[in-house]
């Protein structure tokens, strides 16, 4: 994955109401980037959510960031797989 488009759904992901530490699927993943970029008014909004938290709460944030970014990659990876299954059954 790109790493722009990675960065940007991690902050999406980081703006989002899903407790870090939990291991969503996919599509939990998905829904919740979708869902923060609408309630912040794009990727630029979930950057300056994702800024004011390290300026608010730095002790916290980047371990909220590291977890957005593993799960990111994570769901990314996984929806590679399964396209790739597919492809494979075809």
């Amino acid at each position: 994955m790109r790493s722009q488009l990675l960065a940007a759904r991690a902050a999406a992901l980081f703006a989002s109401d899903l407790p870090a530490g939990s291991r969503p699927s996919p599509l939990v993943v998905g829904t919740a980037i979708a869902g923060a970029v609408r309630q912040y008014g794009g990727t630029r909004g979930c950057v300056a959510q994702m800024a004011a938290a390290y300026g608010d709460y730095p002790e916290t944030a980047a371990a909220r960031m590291r977890w957005a970014r593993g799960v990111v990659e994570t769901a990314h990876r996984a929806q590679h797989q399964q396209r790739h299954r597919k492809l494979i059954a075809a």
